[in-house]
């Protein structure tokens, strides 16, 4: 059975960091484009960063650039989202998604993606 489990959110203030944790069951991660989004009230589901099964490559959306870093452990079987210089509005449910078919032009479009875990909270205040 095909599962994924997001961890490390919380409640952080302005400028601080987080490590978000997404680690997989039931496949192998390094066959899988993995990608993380994040959903704020009332706003669409947006891609934050993803990283490519194929050759690693990686992608972040302008609101991530120079702040986020996306990374894989493949003998954890999990994928890392590590968020510095954090502001309120990064504040959102965050979610990682994994699919063997997505590729890294695609990777930021959430309907690309088959699985999904069940999201944790960022909340980012002083």
């Amino acid at each position: 059975q095909v599962q994924l489990v997001e961890s490390g959110g919380g409640l952080v203030q302005p400028g601080g960091s987080l490590r978000l944790s997404c680690a997989a069951s039931g496949f192998t991660l390094d066959y899988y484009t993995i990608g993380w989004f994040r959903q704020a009230p009332g706003k669409e589901r947006e891609g934050v960063s993803c990283i490519s099964s194929s050759d690693g490559s990686t992608y972040y959306a302008d609101s991530a650039k120079g702040r986020f870093t996306i990374s894989r452990d493949n003998n954890k079987n999990t994928v890392y989202l590590q968020m510095n210089s954090l502001k309120p509005e990064d504040t959102a449910v965050y979610y990682c998604a994994a699919d063997p078919r997505v590729s890294q032009a695609t990777c930021a479009m959430y309907w690309e993606y088959e699985y999904w875990g069940q999201g944790t909270q960022v909340t980012v205040s002083s």
